[in-house]
């Protein structure tokens, strides 16, 4: 060929691939757009084929685009497995992984597991898109995120869920309520109060409705926030009392806030890790997600928050 090509132009190839878009492409890979569109034109000319169709408005690949786009892929990710194993080269690997996950787990799961990660790969950043249960969903599914970290998408079919823990709902009061001192209370009791709750667009208050339906004394909401932090919030700020995932509760120590586990019936959350069904991660995505899915501190979470109360 008269013309050579780089690792650099097929990092730019596989990326409008994925992306469809010159200009998201070139953003990935953080350069202007009038560079990345020399590096696929160098590509095709090297090559001597045309491997993308381009209009004002959207890029596809052509057959044979689509047959050296697999190929690249696998090449790409062969190359990121092999530096990810070899110590040195891993500190000075540069990338990006995305994981979306509800605000609620991420105290429990990120931080230890990041802190660990960043040690083995300092140069790779992991960017947290933290969001409602259904954002996280669309995020992963979209391809926004490399993996998530929720409690809904198991019933998804272009969806894996591979459940990590079970907590349960427990009521949040203030340490001075006449509610504080019990160890334990039915739902029934807990709607004798000023109840809060997150809206319906929520999928913790779908799966309380869900859990309730047929419970004849079920608690009335007198204020409606849309995140279970505003709601602490206003639980702290004495308006009333609430019913949140255990996880979502500060620790014991916390001066204002405590958690009474909530039974008849006791309500419970699957939190799982979620990716595409059948989408390969990258190979520095794998190892967080691995790390995240083999986490001692997650099992440990676990155990507290199905005893929480």
């Amino acid at each position: 060929m008269a013309n050579k090509f780089d690792l650099a132009d097929m990092q730019a190839f596989a990326a409008v691939a994925e992306l469809q878009s010159f200009r998201a492409a070139a953003e990935a890979v953080h350069i202007s757009q009038p560079a990345f569109s020399r590096r696929i034109d160098k590509l095709e000319e090297a090559l001597g084929v045309r491997l993308l169709d381009r209009t004002t408005r959207r890029v596809t690949l052509t057959a044979v685009g689509r047959d050296f786009f697999r190929k690249t892929r696998q090449w790409l990710d062969d190359l990121d497995a092999m530096m990810l194993g070899m110590g040195d080269i891993a500190a000075r690997r540069v990338g990006e992984v995305t994981i979306a996950c509800v605000p609620s787990a991420v105290y429990y799961f990120l931080p230890q597991v990041v802190r660990r990660y960043h040690e083995k790969f300092p140069r790779i950043r992991v960017k947290v898109h933290d969001a409602s249960a259904n954002e996280v969903l669309v995020a992963v599914a979209q391809g926004e995120a490399d993996f998530g970290l929720n409690f809904i998408g198991s019933q998804e079919a272009e969806i894996e869920f591979r459940p990590v823990l079970t907590e349960r709902f427990v009521a949040a009061c203030r340490r001075d309520h006449p509610l504080a001192r019990r160890k334990k209370i039915t739902w029934a009791e807990l709607g004798q109060h000023d109840f809060m709750s997150v809206g319906r667009s929520s999928g913790n208050r779908l799966l309380m409705d869900l859990a309730l339906a047929n419970v004849p004394d079920r608690p009335q909401c007198q204020y409606e926030a849309r995140h279970v932090t505003t709601l602490l919030g206003l639980v702290e700020a004495g308006l009333g009392v609430a019913a949140v995932p255990a996880l979502a509760m500060p620790g014991k120590d916390h001066p204002t806030l405590i958690s009474i586990a909530l039974t008849d019936p006791v309500v419970t959350r699957k939190m799982g890790l979620i990716r595409r069904r059948g989408k390969s991660l990258t190979p520095a995505a794998q190892q967080l997600h691995d790390m995240l899915a083999s986490n001692r501190a997650g099992r440990t979470a676990s155990a507290r928050a199905v005893r929480a109360g």
